[in-house]
């Protein structure tokens, strides 16, 4: 059983918990992830990992979007899942690039952060930019600071920072820094997909963690087949991080869009007991 030892509500559907898992934070590097089940007959799922202590304990960021996000809410110190495997996933690539931007959005930052940190350790320029649709849903900021050359915040509202998408935001560092090397993303599809179309015109190697549907996260299923570069892959093994250029982001995003249908028949079935 792993235990959570802590928990932080960021805002309401928005949660990080602290699981006691040895193992895995021992050997977890940036960009991989944990699969989870909460209790004998949930889901098995994936969340990123966003942070460790080498010692005993991980960090998970995840938002409520459906049955099994849900009854993660639900539990609190104390409580132990049913399982944890991990780490699991190729890990980013991390060397002294030079300058080198991180963009995460919405629950990506998370995911973002232990990278920009590990990219600030080798010596590079980090300029980390965060976005999300309001103020509230920012989380993880002094970490960021801590650990970025510098910081550029969106909100889609304007609540904070800059209004605007963390798209614009990149273009601009693009057009007036062009010694950026590389570019990491993580957020939802579509932001993912538009950084990597602002990346391409400059010609820069820009990294994508998809977040496909995963099963057995082994390579077995084939459920988070993705395509790159005209050629099948599996996230779970072959990423999760791949060349934002060459994935084709029309078939991933309808992939993603699938089981909508039976997810919504589950939450609502879950949220009627």
């Amino acid at each position: 059983m792993y235990k959570i030892v802590g928990k932080k509500v960021y805002h309401e559907g928005l949660y990080g918990i602290w699981v006691e898992a040895k193992v895995v934070a021992k050997s977890a590097r940036p960009g991989q992830f944990v699969m989870l089940m909460t209790d004998e007959r949930g889901e098995r799922f994936p969340l990123t990992i966003a942070d460790y202590d080498r010692e005993n304990l991980i960090y998970l960021v995840f938002m409520v979007v459906g049955k099994s996000t849900a009854k993660l809410s639900k539990m609190g110190e104390g409580d132990e899942l049913f399982s944890l495997v991990g780490p699991l996933g190729n890990p980013s690539e991390i060397d002294n690039y030079g300058k080198v931007v991180c963009v995460g959005g919405g629950t990506g930052i998370a995911s973002m952060y232990p990278i920009a940190r590990e990219l600030k350790r080798a010596g590079n320029e980090v300029i980390s930019i965060i976005g999300a649709r309001t103020k509230d849903l920012l989380f993880m900021e002094d970490k960021i600071r801590r650990d970025s050359s510098r910081v550029i915040i969106t909100t889609d509202d304007g609540s904070y920072g800059r209004k605007g998408f963390v798209t614009e935001a990149l273009k601009e560092v693009l057009e007036n820094e062009g010694d950026v090397k590389r570019v990491w993303a993580i957020g939802p599809a579509i932001m993912m997909k538009n950084v990597a179309l602002v990346t391409k015109p400059y010609g820069v190697k820009t990294d994508v963690s998809l977040n496909s549907i995963m099963v057995d996260a082994s390579g077995m299923c084939g459920a988070c087949r993705v395509t790159i570069g005209g050629e099948t892959k599996f996230t779970c093994v072959d990423g999760p991080e791949f060349d934002g250029h060459l994935v084709d982001w029309d078939e991933f995003m309808n992939r993603l869009n699938r089981y909508k249908e039976q997810e919504k028949l589950a939450m609502d079935l879950y949220e009627g007991e």
